[in-house]
C-alpha cells in the first residue's frame, strides 16, 4: 500500500538530521568519521519506522548500524526514533546504488526485512534477493559477511533459496516458520507483528558468501 506524502517530512527531516548520511554525495574510506569509532558496521535494506533497527542498536552497542529507506516519509519517521542511540544512522537512498556508496569489504552484515515481494515475474530483477543484487551484497561484505533475511511470503522465500543457492551462498539457517523453530533472540519488525498477528508463518535465512 502507498503511503500518502506528509507534509510534515520535510520538518522532520530537517529535525532529525543529525541522524541522515548523505551517500549520494559523501565518499567513504570507511565509518570512523560517522561513528568516531572503528566498529563493524550492519546495514539494514528496507528499514521501514524503524523499530527493528533501533531496537538492535541500543541492545548491541558495539556495532554501528545504518539503515536504508527510499521512501522519505517513511525514513523521517525512523528517524524519530533515534534519539540517544549513537551507533544508529539513517541514509535516504535506494538499494540499487549500494554497491557505488560503500566501499569494498566494508560491511559484517545486511539484513533484509520483509522486502517488497514484486510477484509479477517480469519484475523479479526488482527482488532484492535477486543475483544482480547479490553481486552488489558480496562487494561490500566483508569476507564470510552475513545476509540475513526475514518475509512472510513463500513465493519470495523459495525464489530467495534458489537464488542464494545458484549464486554458490551458504545457508547457515532456513526456516519456514521463525516463531516456532527459532524464537529466541528474534527481533520483529512492524510488518512482523502485524503478519504473525494474522497467523502467517515467518522465514528466515541466514547465508553467507
Amino acid at each position: 500500500m502507498r503511503l500518502r506524502k506528509k507534509k510534515n517530512t520535510p520538518r522532520r527531516l530537517e529535525e532529525y538530521q543529525d541522524f541522515f548520511i548523505n551517500l549520494e554525495t559523501e565518499e567513504f574510506e570507511g565509518f570512523s568519521n560517522i561513528f568516531g569509532n572503528e566498529n563493524p558496521v550492519h546495514i539494514e535494506i528496507g528499514a521501514g519506522k524503524g523499530d527493528f533497527i533501533t531496537t538492535l542498536a541500543k541492545e548491541n552497542p558495539n556495532i554501528n548500524y545504518l539503515a536504508f529507506e527510499k521512501c522519505a516519509d517513511v525514513i523521517a519517521i525512523a528517524a524519530t526514533k533515534a534519539e540517544g542511540i549513537p551507533n544508529l544512522r539513517f541514509a535516504n537512498i535506494d538499494a540499487e546504488l549500494i554497491d557505488r556508496v560503500f566501499p569494498k569489504g566494508s560491511v559484517e552484515r545486511i539484513y533484509l526485512n520483509f522486502s517488497d515481494p514484486w510477484p509479477k515475474g517480469r519484475h523479479r530483477k526488482k527482488r532484492l534477493t535477486h543475483k544482480t543484487f547479490l553481486k552488489k551484497y558480496q562487494t561490500i561484505l566483508v569476507p564470510d559477511g552475513e545476509l540475513h533475511f526475514k518475509t512472510d511470503n513463500v513465493r519470495l522465500f523459495r525464489f530467495s533459496l534458489l537464488e542464494t543457492k545458484e549464486f554458490g551462498m551458504k545457508w547457515l539457517l532456513l526456516t519456514f516458520d521463525l516463531h516456532k523453530e527459532h524464537p529466541k533472540g528474534n527481533i520483529m519488525t512492524e510488518y512482523e507483528r502485524r503478519f504473525s498477528s494474522m497467523g502467517y508463518p515467518i522465514q528466515k535465512l541466514i547465508a553467507k558468501f
